[in-house]
């Protein structure tokens, strides 16, 4: 039977092109999101059942939500930052000036 290998020696064997950047920076983001998310909810003293029930979903929802298994909708979001009492805010940033700066 052949070991397991790991993820490190899995991304390893990966080639480093453009499309696999993006990639690891869109799962990134769907990461940071759900972890904010997770952060914002903690700090209003909300489980994840009451943070569904303000949204008219489900706590398995909300479980999935914050472990960045999903990629929400903006209006999904919406909802989520009245239901936490907090703004949502989406920009877009110049990947030139991010490398060059």
């Amino acid at each position: 039977m052949t070991p397991r290998k790991t993820w490190d020696e899995i991304k390893r064997q990966r080639p480093d092109t453009p499309a696999r950047r993006r990639g690891y920076e869109k799962a990134g983001r769907s990461i940071r999101l759900a972890m904010e998310i997770h952060d914002l909810r903690e700090k209003r003293g909300l489980t994840q059942k009451e943070l569904a029930e303000r949204l008219g979903t489900t706590q398995s929802a909300i479980a999935r939500l914050e472990a960045g298994n999903i990629a929400p909708s903006l209006p999904t979001l919406d909802k989520v930052a009245a239901a936490l009492g907090v703004e949502l805010v989406v920009s877009f940033v110049d990947l030139n000036e991010r490398i060059a700066g």
